[in-house]
């Protein structure tokens, strides 16, 4: 009977440690995104980011992103693009405009794999705010709002973190719901 008990117990403690060393990355656009894949494989697996993807490719910056890293990207969803003056998206996919393209994706990159964690420990020691300096050069303040971490840019514009920790080989990946601007 003690082998049995025994038996079943390294059983679950088997089973518990196999799905905790195996979790899974949260669902982003309808797709899973796998760790195993760098940031522009999995944006351009998820169907919530097909403007941040044609935008990435307009300003020449794949493979930047597809390089080793590690970044840590605030990645603006369709709905975030969609809710810039008319007219801008199409605007800044223009040839003409890629000077400006990727000075607005690079604000949206930090060097560095920043956790949720990470941030929230940043925000914690800065007394309520953590500044970021982004590959752009410019500054993003973090700061938590009902138990979220928010974005603020540098013409006051704010963007919620709406899914945190979307792990990549070569970073990580924190979902936005707003285009934060330089």
């Amino acid at each position: 009977m003690k082998n049995r008990n025994f038996a079943i117990l390294l059983a679950v403690f088997a089973m518990t440690f196999a799905s905790m060393s195996f979790a899974q990355n949260p669902m982003v656009g309808g797709h899973d995104m796998s760790p195993q894949k760098n940031i522009i494989q999995n944006a351009m697996n998820s169907d919530d980011h097909t403007t941040l993807v044609a935008a990435v490719k307009a300003a020449g910056l794949v493979d930047t992103l597809e390089g080793a890293g590690p970044f840590t990207v605030f990645a603006p969803t369709n709905e975030a693009f969609a809710k810039l003056p008319a007219g801008t998206v199409d605007n800044l996919l223009k040839p003409e405009n890629k000077d400006q393209l990727v000075k607005i994706l690079t604000y949206h990159v930090v060097p560095g794999k920043v956790t949720s964690n990470d941030l929230k420990k940043m925000i914690k020691q800065g007394h309520g705010t953590a500044e970021l300096t982004t590959v752009e050069g410019g500054k993003l303040e973090a700061m938590m709002q009902g138990g979220k971490i928010v974005l603020k840019d540098e013409k006051g514009g704010t963007a919620t973190v709406t899914i945190p920790n979307v792990m990549q080989s070569n970073g990580v990946i924190h979902v936005i719901d707003a285009v934060l601007m330089p």
